[in-house]
């Protein structure tokens, strides 16, 4: 199981590098709109 793990993050390690910056932009996106209403 582990070398399928591994076989699995070597065949899509650009497109995990693309999850992770979406994933970070989500949570700024949540972050900030939840800060929002204490700006104003």
């Amino acid at each position: 199981m582990l070398t399928q793990i591994i076989t699995v993050i070597r065949r899509s390690n650009d497109t995990l590098l693309a999850d992770a910056f979406g994933a970070a932009a989500l949570m700024v996106l949540l972050v900030a709109s939840l800060h929002l209403p204490t700006i104003g």
